[in-house]
Parts: structure tokens; sequence; C-alpha cells
């Protein structure tokens, strides 16, 4: 089930491209420049995300984000249903970023990072 990540935002973006740090910095809550957009835990394209571009597992992540809002310090990712919702979710707010796979790419988004 190894199906191409791709992380996309609102086509008015000015952001060309992002490196790995950059989009791990804000799917762990070190960015605020951006409003990620996470698909569900049980998401085989979400865990391949997070191990492909911050190195960590989901329960990894899921600690990550419970020291960050026990400490007040983020709000973690909003969680969509599927790949269309995160195109949707991005395509309404210019500030949101997220990562569908590469098949689910339309004009609707912008692709900023493919994972490795």
């Amino acid at each position: 089930a190894n199906a191409e990540v791709v992380v996309v935002v609102h086509p008015s973006n000015p952001a060309g491209s992002m490196s790995a740090d950059q989009v791990a910095d804000v799917f762990l809550g070190k960015s605020t420049a951006l409003a990620p957009v996470d698909l569900p835990e049980s998401s085989a394209v979400r865990g391949e995300f997070y191990q492909k571009v911050t190195g960590k597992d989901a329960a990894q992540v899921k600690a990550v984000w419970t020291r960050l809002i026990f400490t007040g310090k983020a709000t973690p990712p909003k969680e969509v249903g599927s790949s269309a919702d995160v195109k949707k979710t991005v395509t309404n707010d210019p500030k949101a970023i997220g990562y569908i796979e590469k098949s689910a790419v339309d004009s609707s988004v912008k692709v900023v990072f493919t994972a490795p």
C-alpha cells in the first residue's frame, strides 16, 4: 500500500515548494505559519506521511501533540475523513496545508512537497 504522498496547499499560497523539515515543523506544531489538516489515525496514508516526513510513527506523533496541547503551546491539526475532504479544506482555506495521495491531486490544490 505504498501510495505516493504529496503535501498540498491553496493555489494562492506563495510557497513554490517546502522541505521535509518545513513540512514536519508544521505537522508537529513547531511552526504556526500554516494550519495542518490530518487524515484519520486509521488512514494508511497518514501513517506513511508521518513516517516519511517526520521519521515518527503514529504513537510518537500523538505523544508530541499530547504534550503540546497539555502545555497550551499548539492546536492539533484539524482531522478530516478523506483525501477529498483534505482538498476541500485546503481549497477553502488559504492557510491550510494537508497531505493526500498523489493520484488525488487536481487543480484545486498546489503540491509543495512529495514524500520520498
